[in-house]
């Protein structure tokens, strides 16, 4: 390994058991570890598409994670990922900017363009049109973070001379994460954002995206993002086929040979994500936390040595 991988973990801040108290352990459990970075989803309208696979309580993303920056000190907080169109860009800069500011320089905006339609039709925002959306609010986020008086005009968003105090702590903004897996998820990467941030990839996958990439980066004479990915755990006592087990899937020691294969790839950060898929078959807070703390000991601390 050439460089040193940072970890993080997936918060499911929603579904049947989810409190203020719950949030806080997931928080502090992260963060008694020795994680890096804790992530939070994101649906602003839960609509049933949505309810189906994050159930409710669902905990707002933002003022979940400025609640929780005032009850951590190290661990660095973001969204993993919010849905960008789904709030105005003046909205989220000035949201993002105030939570860097109260967390010292914590926080990770990671972005992405959601799939849960109805959701897009509760909030009156065209669904056909997310990409474009999120191309361009992107781009006027940026502009707010970095000027102290902003002006943007684009095909569905303008504003002019927006005082920005306080702009982010982090200088020139804070880590912009693009999440999702296809190529138009690379393009918007490279043209905007400062990581990819894949979700539950492959570690053979990986290896044919990241050359795609550093190509649309060199296109677009940006440095090449880094590489973010968030892949799916689950702990097994005996060793899983090598040829039919997801990345992240197995033993401790095929776990930490994942880990090794994604440092391998340039990965900066790598985000642990319990979520089982099917929320029936989610297991509690505590075993949870007990399973963070066991790939803590086994799986990062041998990796970051």
């Amino acid at each position: 390994m050439t460089h040193t991988v940072k970890f993080g973990i997936n918060l499911p801040n929603f579904g049947p058991g989810m409190d203020p108290d719950t949030l806080l352990g997931w928080a502090r459990t992260a963060e008694d570890a020795g994680y890096d970075l804790l992530l939070v989803s994101d649906h602003l309208a839960l609509t049933p598409d949505a309810a189906a696979r994050s159930p409710e309580p669902f905990y707002e993303a933002f003022t979940s994670l400025a609640w929780l920056a005032g009850q951590t000190r190290r661990i660095e907080l973001g969204t993993g990922v919010v849905i960008m169109p789904h709030r105005h860009p003046v909205q989220l800069a000035r949201m993002a900017a105030t939570l860097d500011q109260l967390s010292g320089g914590r926080f990770v905006l990671g972005v992405g363009v959601g799939w849960a339609r109805l959701g897009y039709q509760a909030l009156n925002v065209p669904f056909h049109r997310r990409g474009r959306l999120t191309d361009e609010y992107l781009a006027a986020v940026r502009e707010l973070w970095t000027q102290d008086r902003a002006s943007f005009k684009g095909e569905t968003v303008a504003f002019d001379s927006v005082h920005t105090a306080p702009r982010p702590r982090r200088r020139p903004h804070p880590p912009v994460w693009v999440g999702g897996n296809s190529l138009a998820a690379l393009r918007r990467c490279a043209r905007y954002g400062d990581a990819w941030h894949p979700l539950w990839p492959q570690a053979h996958w990986l290896r044919q995206a990241v050359p795609v990439l550093r190509r649309l980066a060199e296109e677009e004479g940006r440095p090449v993002p880094e590489l973010c990915p968030r892949i799916q755990v689950s702990v097994t006592a005996d060793p899983l086929d090598e040829w039919r087990r997801p990345t992240g899937h197995g033993t401790l020691a095929q776990i930490r040979s994942d880990v090794a294969a994604l440092a391998e790839l340039g990965a900066r950060y790598v985000i642990l994500d319990t979520d089982p898929g099917d929320q029936r078959l989610r297991q509690t807070a505590q075993r949870d936390w007990r399973t963070l703390h066991t790939l803590a000991e086994h799986v990062i601390a041998p990796t970051v040595e």
